[in-house]
């Protein structure tokens, strides 16, 4: 029986500390990327970016439980500060939304 698997978008800014340590953001999110396929979630994409945010993660995780506890240790560490959404595919929207009237 396969598992339910949920897709999340995390916007990621940088702190002041992790600017001053901006040399160790790739490093920091290969250690990132192992803690979460430790929780049983793995990474579709991460992209640095310029504008609003510095950094965008697409994940999947088992559920909501594993990625507030894959997001805090990697924010305790004060590089960073994340905005994490929940994303529905379209299946799942259909799914969600194809009943309402």
């Amino acid at each position: 029986m396969e598992v339910p698997i949920s897709t999340y978008m995390t916007l990621i800014n940088f702190t002041e500390q992790g600017v001053r340590k901006i040399q160790d953001t790739v490093s920091r999110f290969n250690d990132g990327e192992k803690l979460l396929q430790s929780m049983g979630g793995r990474v579709i994409g991460c992209w640095w970016v310029m504008g609003q945010y510095d950094e965008v993660i697409i994940f999947e995780a088992p559920d909501d439980e594993t990625t507030a506890r894959f997001i805090a240790p990697v924010v305790k560490l004060g590089n960073v500060r994340t905005t994490t959404m929940r994303c529905f595919s379209q299946e799942e929207a259909a799914r969600v939304f194809g009943g309402l009237r």
